[in-house]
């Protein structure tokens, strides 16, 4: 026999709940930090009783992996629209259509620097490199395309740009909560710099 399904007033409920306890999250993590987001100060923030709560998110981790999903699928799509906005053809512009939307979202969006940066769990850790990947896959692609880099370059160049770019990343927002301005720039510059060795080193082949 089959289980009932719920009433759809008790679905919405749990639906308002669930983004209740997001949304607390999110500001807890904007306001206090990483370490102050514990799912029974979320619940309080929440005014949802913790046992509440844990039907919900048995463990502070899944509240991470559903921001981190949320700000991930933003992010990607910012990056996206400036690469098709700005359509850049040097190394310098392709990295500045990565680096400034992940910039300014980072900086608008305190919470999201609070879990890439500071999140110390292994489900943290896996949304940040799954993303990373993902964008080193996609740039990578434009790269070669716009031959803005030798036809054989290997993907693992960029994955380790983003890679290296990412905890210049969070040095700039360990110096600042702003993300301090002079570690992007080294950012920006170390990054070019490592895929640009590569763009030579092909042109002195080919002489």
């Amino acid at each position: 026999m089959q289980t009932p399904s719920r009433p759809a007033g008790a679905q919405r409920r749990g639906i308002a709940r669930r983004r209740a306890i997001l949304d607390a999250a999110e500001v807890l993590l904007g306001e206090q930090g990483y370490e102050a987001a514990t799912l029974k100060a979320i619940g309080e923030r929440a005014g949802i009783p913790v046992a509440s709560v844990y039907h919900y998110f048995s463990h502070r981790h899944q509240v991470e992996a559903e921001l981190l999903r949320r700000h991930a699928h933003e992010l990607d799509s910012r990056i996206g629209a400036t690469l098709e906005e700005k359509r850049p053809h040097t190394l310098s512009g392709v990295a500045d259509a990565v680096i400034d939307p992940l910039l300014d979202y980072f900086r608008g969006h305190p919470s999201c620097a609070e879990l890439w940066f500071k999140g110390s769990s292994e489900t943290v850790g896996e949304h940040v490199r799954a993303f990373d990947e993902a964008q080193a896959e996609r740039v990578w692609r434009l790269l070669v395309a716009r031959d803005l880099v030798p036809a054989d370059l290997p993907v693992l160049v960029v994955q380790l740009a983003f890679e290296v770019g990412n905890r210049l990343f969070e040095a700039a927002f360990r110096r600042s909560p702003e993300g301090d301005d002079a570690t992007i720039h080294e950012a920006r510059r170390i990054v070019i710099a490592y895929v640009e060795s590569y763009v030579i080193e092909g042109r002195v082949r080919r002489s």
